[in-house]
This record gives C-alpha cells, structure tokens and sequence, in this order.
C-alpha cells in the first residue's frame, strides 16, 4: 500500500545537512518522503571536487546546475555545465562529476527512486555543524566502497580525466 503523502515545502535554511566527501549536501526530499518517487539533494563544491567514477544499478540521477560550472563524464563523455544546465545520467552507466567553477558551485541533484544515493550519503557523511563547506579532508575509500556496495553503487576507480 502506498503512504498516504502530504504536500510539503522547505525553505532556503531547512532540511538535514550533511558533509559529505567535501561537500555540503542539504537534504531537500527523500524516498520516504516523496512515496518512493525520488530523492532531492541541494549540493555546494569547491573548485576542483570530483567524484570517483561509479555506476548506480537501482536508481536514475538528474542534476541542475544553480551557479558555477561542473563537468560531467558519462561513460566517457564530457558535458560541461552553468547555471541552468541539466543533465540526466540513467542507471548502469559509468559516470562522475568535477567541479569546475572558478568558486563553489551548487546543484540539485535529483535521484530516483533515490534510496541508494542518499542511504550512502547519510551514513557516510557527518552532520554538517553549519551550512558550509567542511574542512576538506581525504575520503575513507574503505568505508566509501563498502557504503557504495551496501546500496548497490560500483565504485570503478578514480575520474577519468
């Protein structure tokens, strides 16, 4: 039986927020709260963040630029994107991200059904104590690779460049 849902808003400040690889992640929806739809994430990087290169198996991912630019590498592919770019990037396709902005540069990311990305992201990221960037530190690849694994994302090595 699907939950019954309710209309829901959240403002600029509100939604969990997370440090997460480097970033700020603010939780904006989740699969639970959505009935299973999907997942949204306001994330903020820092010039010259990039993702491993990996692959979700359960879920699709959306992402709208809001200012800066990212670089986005699908199975091999470059997409750069600004403000207002999007690009959507399907289940079992390699892909990672790089921030190219000059500054930090923020998206939305939008996952559906949104039950991986954001399960690994929370268990893997610390509470963020204010709303901005973390100190950087390195990621742990152990617990990073085994997080991904648990929610079926294959981490395939370092971004191509």
């Amino acid at each position: 039986m699907i939950p019954e849902l309710s209309p829901q808003s959240l403002s600029s400040s509100e939604g969990p927020a997370y440090w997460f690889l480097n970033n700020l992640e603010v939780v904006k929806a989740t699969s639970e709260s959505t009935g299973g739809a999907f997942s949204l994430i306001h994330q903020t990087s820092r010039p010259g963040h990039a993702t491993p290169y990996h692959l979700h198996h359960i879920e699709d991912e959306a992402f709208y630029v809001l200012d800066g630019e990212f670089t986005f590498i699908c199975d091999g592919k470059k997409t750069v994107l600004g403000p207002g770019g999007y690009i959507f990037l399907p289940r079992n396709i390699p892909h990672g991200i790089r921030c190219t902005g000059s500054a930090p540069s923020t998206m939305l990311i939008l996952a559906t059904p949104g039950t991986g990305f954001v399960g690994m992201m929370t268990e893997m990221g610390e509470p963020a104590k204010e709303r901005v960037l973390p100190v950087p530190a390195p990621p742990d690849m152990e617990k990073l690779t085994r997080l991904c694994a648990k929610y079926k994302i294959d981490i395939l090595g370092p971004l191509p460049e």
